[in-house]
């Protein structure tokens, strides 16, 4: 079919492009053109204002901030101090603000076309109070805090609900990169940007916990089909909570100097006063108490009499505990938007890191606009100093300072609701903080020009056109396959700990290769185990992935085990054909050696160097020839679903091989057949197995993002309530019969700076147990290693000890103080090693109650966990021992 050419229009500053063959009509409908023609004047009308804002140098001011009081907007000046806006014609008042400088306000009447102003802003001029200071006297910032702190949650409240347009810019640059790291190359990498994004969204917040965003566009260079990752609900943050979290810089979250317990945390300055429009305003310099408390360093300033935020120049430092940078500097400016309403028109944060060989920097900045605010209050409040009880000795007042007056706070009055005028629809709020807009990453370069309050800088602009002319290349095959090359090239690391993969990075098809050895419990080529001897696990794992985030696997394996003579092969094909609901379908099916418990509770790697090295093989296992198909999705947001059906011929192995590096008379291997307290023998025989199971997760109230081809699920403040059915049918030459089901209940909680907890309880039940294997009992992840097992599970039980097909109780407690503890002593606070208490339970018909009590150290070196733990039974101490890890 031949392709017609979509007609293109220029008018003006206007370049129009039809992209779809609907809009492509229109050329052919010259009525409707007719009257586009009549409408983009209209749009033109709006003028440009444009300059410059610098210091009393001549250097431009970077990220400074201009906030219009007629449209309770505000924008910010780039790096190089250029700003430029867009307005409709009228006449309006521009303040030009700067932290440590004195503000500027200038009176601009805009017509069409394009005007230039620009500003200098002169540093501030701060006065000192008189104050007569005795030794006793505290500094006046204290008295300035104090009263701020009393109206924090007013403040904090003062708007019930409110929606704003925001404009973030995202970039981040690599100043210097290494040739290698860990002996691996590094590939397409260079110094300078490295990313760079622009966002619009639609926020809108209500009182008390509300969120909702619309990003409404995106661009990232380099990445026409990308949708940008900033998230301005994420960086709206609020310096009058008491404890500000920030996904991803710190476990614990950093306390505000404006916190309630801030006194704790912080000591004050005054550095004195400014006067700006009408308002005095305080700067008090923020000083750690402690080096190294989650806490921030930096000025705040305070308006003085409403006690109020103005501004914000604080930094956070690696002192602090914050992760993966050296530093992060966090600006903020606020202005009045709504009668006895401030909230931020502009924010900044800066950062630099630098780990491995490279160095890199870059900033999140956010420009609020176009607010519309619904106030909470009528009237501010006021707080009224309580004049203290007189000291009755005149010498002793004399010999004492005098005592501070209290501040009693005066409520102030609540707007009606008959006067309250709601700005969101009830049905905005739901469990979806975030949607990206379809077409949020198709608008042109057109619209951002119009829309884009902050101009970019010449290097930002470079970076747009280069990498926006260069992805074609990089997409196309012969690019792709020259960073392949370089890739694929095998290294004895990869193959022999991290596993290989070869791409085909065009196609995007991939091939994955386990490693020889695997460390971390996965699957691993060579291994060793009394039944089979010497094994070696070969499998290939192909993937096939498409742009709408589908995808297919295929994984053909083959085991072979030297000391028995047996081959095993098996077959897995899973396809994931809704990316949105994660929806699912696996089928397998093969002659394979399988653990008797199914969750692999004991890894091939732990296993065969206990077997050769202490002469205890723990890994029980048994042949199976099976067909299994699964499927899991999440058909509604929180409902997560899963199910499987599975038809095996199942086999007892022997022992095969007592081999062992020990050098021992007598071996200390035990039977295939594992001990179970409530079988006498817990073997079996040859036999069939027609299984079915069922699974269902809810977790109430659980947060998402929504994207066009993706959904990002986040928290709730809910736990996760998960039941499970499996059940054995004597049907279709099926041995076994029985029911089980259990009921679970886990989650996370964050206790701010005292750390987090992680828990999940299980209990289950049997019934209808006419005829069943060991191979069908509930099973408990346990250990006997020096090597911690999954920390979900126990590590000091024994593997098939306490195995049940009866009534069963489990849970498990860990408790993470992220340096809660460990900060207070030098040595650990240097080493950055973290504290953790853990707490394991069981109850079953012959386990009783068993329990076991576990102190911890994590984060050394990074990673590796080490634990001290002590098991009880029955009250009465079983086993204890000390056990080591992988703890991030």
């Amino acid at each position: 079919m031949r392709k017609h050419k979509l007609p293109t229009f220029t008018l003006g500053k206007y370049h129009i492009q039809f992209r779809t063959p609907k809009a492509c009509t229109l050329y052919m409908r010259p009525y409707l053109l007719l009257l586009l023609f009549f409408l983009l004047p209209l749009l033109s009308m709006a003028g440009i204002l444009r300059g410059r804002i610098t210091d009393e140098k001549g250097q431009g001011l970077p990220f400074a901030s201009i906030y219009i009081a007629e449209t309770a907007s505000g924008t910010a000046s780039n790096e190089q101090g250029a700003y430029q806006l867009q307005l409709a014609p009228g006449t309006y008042t521009l303040e030009f603000k700067y932290v440590g400088y004195r503000a500027t306000t200038e009176t601009v009447t805009i017509g069409e076309g394009a005007q230039e102003l620009n500003v200098q802003l002169l540093p501030e001029v701060l006065n000192l109070r008189e104050v007569v200071v005795r030794a006793a006297d505290e500094d006046p910032a204290y008295a300035i805090m104090r009263k701020a702190i009393r109206l924090r949650k007013y403040h904090q409240n003062e708007a019930k609900a409110w929606s704003a347009r925001v404009y973030m810019k995202s970039v981040g640059r690599m100043n210097k990169v290494p040739g290698k790291v860990l002996g691996m190359r590094v590939v397409d990498v260079d110094t300078g940007i490295v990313y760079l994004s622009e966002s619009v969204s639609e926020l809108s917040f209500k009182q008390p916990d509300k969120v909702h965003e619309r990003m409404i566009s995106s661009r990232v260079s380099g990445q026409k089909k990308g949708f940008s990752f900033n998230q301005a609900s994420e960086m709206n943050i609020s310096f009058y909570d008491n404890l500000l979290k920030v996904e991803g810089l710190s476990q614990r979250g950093f306390v505000s100097p404006l916190a309630n317990n801030a006194f704790l945390f912080y000591r004050y300055e005054y550095l004195g006063a400014f006067q700006e429009n009408g308002h005095t305003i305080n700067k008090i310099k923020v000083i750690p108490r402690r080096k190294h408390d989650p806490v921030f360093s930096g000025n705040i300033y305070i308006v003085d009499g409403s006690w109020r935020l103005h501004s914000t120049d604080l930094r956070l430092t690696k002192e602090a505990g914050i992760d993966f940078v050296d530093y992060i500097r966090v600006r903020q400016v606020l202005a009045p938007v709504a009668q006895n309403v401030w909230l931020p028109v502009s924010q900044r944060f800066t950062f630099a890191g630098a780990g491995l060989g490279f160095e890199g920097s870059g900033y999140v900045t956010g420009v609020y606009s176009n607010y519309k605010v619904q106030p909470a209050y009528k009237t501010p409040p006021k707080l009224e100093e309580v004049e203290p009880e007189p000291v009755a000795d005149a010498a002793v007042a004399e010999a004492k300072p005098a005592k501070k007056p209290k501040l009693k706070r005066v409520a102030p009055q609540a707007v009606q609701p008959d006067v309250q005028q709601p700005i969101h629809s009830k049905k905005l709020f739901s469990k979806e903080i975030l949607v990206v807009d379809k077409e949020a990453n198709k608008r042109d370069s057109a619209y951002w020009a119009a829309v884009r309050p902050v101009p970019l800088t010449q290097a930002e602009v470079k970076d747009y056109h280069e990498k926006d002319s260069l992805e074609v290349i990089k997409n196309s095959r012969p690019y792709q396959d020259s960073l392949d090359q370089v890739r694929n090239k095998p290294s004895f690391g990869s193959f022999l700990m991290g596993g290989y993969t070869y791409s085909n990075s065009f196609e995007q098809k991939y091939y994955r290769f386990d490693p020889l050895v695997s460390l971390t419990g996965g699957p691993s080529i060579l291994q060793y185990n009394t039944v089979e001897g010497v094994v070696a696990d070969v499998r290939v794992a192909y993937t096939r992935r498409f742009e709408d985030r589908r995808f297919y696997m295929i994984a053909p394996e083959v085991r072979y085990g030297f000391s028995n003579e047996k081959l095993n092969a098996r077959l897995q094909l899973s396809y994931r054909y809704d990316a949105i609901k994660n929806s699912t379908i696996s089928v397998e099916g093969g002659h394979f050696v399988e653990q008797i418990n199914s969750q692999n509770s004991i890894s091939p790697f732990i296993n065969s160097v206990y077997t050769l090295l202490v002469g205890q093989n723990y890994m029980k296992l048994y042949q199976r020839d099976y067909g299994h198909v699964s499927y899991r999705s999440e058909p509604w947001n929180g409902v997560f679903v899963s199910g499987s059906l599975e038809y095996a011929h199942r086999m007892p192995l022997q022992n095969t091989t007592s081999y062992t590096l020990r050098d021992n008379e007598e071996s200390s291997f035990t039977s295939n057949v594992p001990e179970n307290a409530e079988l006498p023998d817990a073997g079996f025989g040859p036999h069939e197995a027609l299984t079915a199971a069922f699974n269902v997760s809810v977790r109430p109230g659980q947060e998402y993002i929504s994207r066009p081809d993706d959904k990002i699920n986040l928290g709730s403040r809910y736990p996760t309530i998960s039941f499970g059915y499996r059940t054995g049918l004597k049907v279709l030459g099926g041995d076994t019969r029985f029911s089980t089901a259990a009921l679970r209940v886990s989650d996370e909680v964050d206790f701010g700076l005292f750390g987090s907890s992680r828990y999940s309880f299980t209990g289950g039940t049997f019934f209808g147990k006419s005829h069943m294997y060991l191979l069908d009992y509930r099973h408990f992840n346990g250990n006997r290693t020096f090597f911690a097992g999954t920390y979900e599970g126990f590590q000091l039980l024994d593997y098939y000890r306490y195995s049940t097909n009866n009534n069963y109780l489990e849970g498990h407690y860990e408790h993470h103080f992220n340096g809660f503890l460990f900060n207070k002593i030098p040595l650990f606070r240097r080493l950055k090693w973290q504290e953790v208490v853990s707490l394991n339970y069981l109850n079953t018909r012959e386990s009783k109650n068993y329990l076991e009590l576990g102190l911890g150290v994590e984060h050394i070196f990074k990673v590796l966990r080490v634990d001290f733990v002590t098991s009880f039974q029955q009250g009465q101490k079983a086993r204890a021992g000390v056990l080591v890890g992988f703890g991030f």
